[in-house]
């Protein structure tokens, strides 16, 4: 379990860190707040960390349900795989959002995956008792 702790660490720290390069941006690009349009690169950098909120709604529960439900190593496993996938969506994105779909598959997947994985083990359970 110490392992999914140091993911969801790390994915919560990463979330951070991408919610402070749309303030860089915010100031690099002169788009004052509360807009959230403008040049398209802030909008990039934006989209990037609404996305990650998005995606971060599924993962957290994910990972704490296969962990507690499946294995926890695996689970610690795909929430790696998800904290590349969100550091490749976010360059892809920035530097041309069509280039995003191995980043967004390398996010979403491990999610589902555990998801599912977590719902068979229950589901097994339940019929095993």
């Amino acid at each position: 379990m110490h392992y999914v702790i140091i993911v969801v660490v790390l994915a919560l720290i990463q979330y951070s860190v991408f919610g402070i390069l749309v303030g860089r941006a915010r100031g690099k690009y002169n788009v004052p707040a509360p807009a959230v349009g403008g040049d398209p690169v802030f909008e990039r950098y934006f989209r990037v960390q609404q996305n990650t909120a998005e995606q971060i709604i599924i993962f957290l529960p994910a990972i704490f349900l296969a962990s507690n439900l499946w294995n926890p190593i695996y689970a610690a496993g795909l929430g790696v795989v998800y904290l590349v996938g969100r550091v490749l969506y976010l360059r892809s994105y920035v530097s041309d959002p069509k280039s995003r779909a191995a980043g967004f598959a390398l996010t979403f997947l491990p999610s589902v995956i555990m998801l599912i994985a977590s719902l068979i083990s229950v589901v097994s359970n339940l019929v095993a008792a």
